[in-house]
């Protein structure tokens, strides 16, 4: 009957994804619905994944274990990401009225150090294969968040990817992936097993629709599922039973055949590393925009870079420049600019030293010096890491280190070129070749796709007042599979650095963490949950975070407006990800991208100062969001139109 009824509901929000949505108070139509929700709300990357999500629910979980759920149907998914990855999280407590952090980051294995990769010719760590492997974190990050704050037992929250494992109708995109880059999942034959399931045949991987079946990864979650239910059958609580599935991953037969897998195959990671790892709770860091608290994850996450740029931003009036004018977009990328060259110099892993200056990085005083900084009239193309140390009268240890960082690391001029669209800003066909506006910089897919490379989001909440925002990733296609396990290795290591003079808190070495891009949000408005929102896509994550939570703060956009209002991305910044060598990772100076629809005179006001400008019709990663209607007690969703997220409310 729970079924027939959930059925139901999935349709009519299906339907009325269809529609064409009406103006809203704010003027912008959207092509998706706006979500409403009395009771839940649902939202993640994959549509099958928010269903997991929204069973979990309707079976009287809370948005933990629908969290969970969703999480677990992503990573048995390959929605960019797989079991064996990272995982990311803020957690609103309602009982305890406060926000808790999750760090389920792995950690650089034994044997992972500078020396070790320079000899192999790299000048960052590896993109793909054993050797760009983190210990994994979602299985352990799972249990912690299941143990601690849900209130269902592992089995049941693994029900719906453990379903799928046995076998789904897979998604397009998934499985397109897998045929785009089988020629490198052939390298690892664990992955080929897996994904290559028409081997010899001219499309090698899945087709759309067809049924993937995963059996060592069924097994593998089964092994999690029996080590729950003996500890249950011992006597163990809920909690222990839950943490002896988590030990059997990292300490049992599970890290057993996955280190074998993984050393098989070349890579580093040891049983000692796998045992030696566990999540950490922690406290977020946050700062208040104008009465509303944004939380955000440590500085082992580009996530305070976000929070910086709203200590600059609280010195201009950006309602008076209107969205996304000439002025206002100068301001925001100049932001951006500042809070990236301190993340990029100043952040990395808390607990392994040296000790960042976070606090004074956050401070309000260091974000008028920032802003000060700011030509009103030009792009800064030699923006660099300032200095947090002086706000608090004290010496900067690294000034010299940043002065030949500058002199050795000077950012890319890019070429230009003219801009000649297929259509004009209100989309009529331009036959003629006539330039929208000349001296335009043509679009680097190859960089684009590194700066751009996106993992998933999962956004729940519940009427108990319970939230949660996580993003994870890791072991994205293609992806090695360690062993027989069925879970695909992390590629989180190309994160680190090599030389300290790019960033001294960030080189890499075993046992630590990388600063990753990995960035989930939440705001609180009077002591109350007021926005749960994250985005995929790589560096550009906490810009397209900045400008959605100004659409909401600053001009009163609805969750699902913001969702799909045309961003702008800045490239002067160091890569995160792709690209073994230093050409590859520089910041671009002056490089922007902005929406195809952007007026001329808007454009060529920017390119006068300074800009170097891209077009295109995708300007953000899918977002995905959940505003807190304080004045009724519902839920609103938004999920971008810019990917297959999907969000069911009820």
């Amino acid at each position: 009957m729970r079924f027939k009824k959930y059925t139901r509901c999935i349709v009519c929000v299906q339907a009325i994804f269809m529609l064409f949505i009406s103006p809203t108070a704010y003027g912008q139509r959207t092509q998706k619905p706006p979500l409403h929700g009395k009771h839940w709300m649902a939202i993640t990357g994959k549509p099958l994944a928010a269903t997991a999500g929204a069973q979990l629910f309707q079976d009287g979980g809370n948005a933990v274990d629908a969290a969970c759920a969703m999480l677990a149907a992503t990573c048995t998914m390959w929605d960019v990401l797989s079991w064996g990855g990272e995982t990311q999280a803020l957690i609103y407590h309602p009982g305890l009225k406060k926000v808790i952090a999750i760090n389920a980051l792995g950690v650089a294995p034994t044997g992972a150090t500078v020396s070790f990769f320079k000899e192999k010719g790299y000048d960052f760590p590896p993109e793909y294969g054993p050797l760009a492997a983190l210990t994994p974190g979602t299985p352990g990050g799972l249990c912690h968040m299941l143990a601690e704050y849900g209130t269902k037992s592992l089995a049941e929250v693994l029900a719906p990817a453990m379903e799928m494992a046995k076998g789904y109708p897979i998604d397009a995109q998934t499985a397109n992936s897998i045929e785009r880059g089988k020629d490198r999942i052939k390298e690892w034959p664990y992955s080929k097993k897996v994904f290559l399931v028409h081997e010899g045949a001219e499309r090698e991987a899945p087709e759309a629709g067809e049924i993937f079946v995963q059996e060592d990864l069924y097994q593998t979650l089964s092994k999690l599922v029996e080590a729950e239910r003996k500890a249950l059958a011992a006597g163990k609580d809920r909690k222990a039973a839950i943490m002896a599935a988590s030990d059997r991953f990292y300490k049992g037969d599970i890290a057993e055949e996955f280190v074998r897998g993984s050393k098989e195959q070349g890579g580093l990671i040891t049983k000692e590393d796998l045992a030696n790892w566990k999540p950490i709770e922690e406290e977020p860091l946050h700062i208040n925009y104008k009465g509303i608290d944004v939380y955000k994850l440590q500085q082992w996450t580009q996530g305070p870079a976000m929070l910086q740029a709203l200590q600059i931003l609280k010195n201009f009036d950006l309602q008076k420049m209107g969205y996304n004018s000439a002025s206002y977009i100068h301001t925001v990328y100049q932001s951006m600019n500042l809070a990236f060259a301190d993340r990029d110099f100043y952040y990395g892993d808390p607990y392994f030293g040296p000790p960042s200056p976070i606090e004074s990085l956050l401070s309000s005083e260091y974000g008028k010096k920032r802003a000060v900084e700011i030509d009103p009239m030009k792009n800064n193309p030699f923006t660099g890491p300032g200095d947090p140390y002086s706000v608090n009268g004290k010496t900067n240890p690294y000034l010299e280190m940043i002065n030949k960082r500058a002199a050795i690391y000077p950012p890319v001029q890019e070429k230009k070129g003219d801009f000649v669209p297929k259509h004009d800003v209100t989309g009529t066909p331009m036959g003629d070749g006539t330039p929208l506006v000349q001296n335009f910089a043509s679009v680097d897919r190859d960089y684009m796709d590194r700066l751009w490379r996106g993992t998933t989001t999962v956004e729940a909440a519940d009427a108990q007042g319970w939230v949660v925002s996580i993003t994870p990733s890791g072991g994205w296609l293609p992806a090695c599979i360690a062993g027989n396990t069925g879970i695909g290795m992390s590629q989180r290591i190309q994160s680190f650095v090599l030389d300290s003079l790019i960033n001294p808190f960030n080189v890499v070495a075993p046992g630590r963490r990388p600063r990753v891009t990995l960035t989930p949000s939440l705001a609180l408005k009077q002591g109350k949950p007021y926005l749960s929102f994250a985005v995929q896509g790589g560096d550009t994550q906490d810009q397209n975070l900045l400008q959605y939570f100004l659409n909401v703060a600053e001009f009163g956009m609805t969750a699902q407006q913001a969702s799909e209002a045309a961003n702008f991305n800045s490239n002067q910044l160091w890569l995160s990800l792709g690209g073994t060598k230093t050409e590859d990772r520089k910041p671009r100076a002056g490089s922007i991208l902005l929406d195809h629809k952007t007026p001329k005179e808007t454009l060529e006001a920017l390119r006068d100062m300074g800009y170097s400008i891209q077009l295109g019709d995708r300007t953000s990663g899918p977002i995905n969001a959940i505003y807190f209607d304080q004045k009724h007690g519902t839920l609103w969703g938004g999920s971008s139109n810019n990917g297959e997220d999907y969000g069911i409310g009820w």
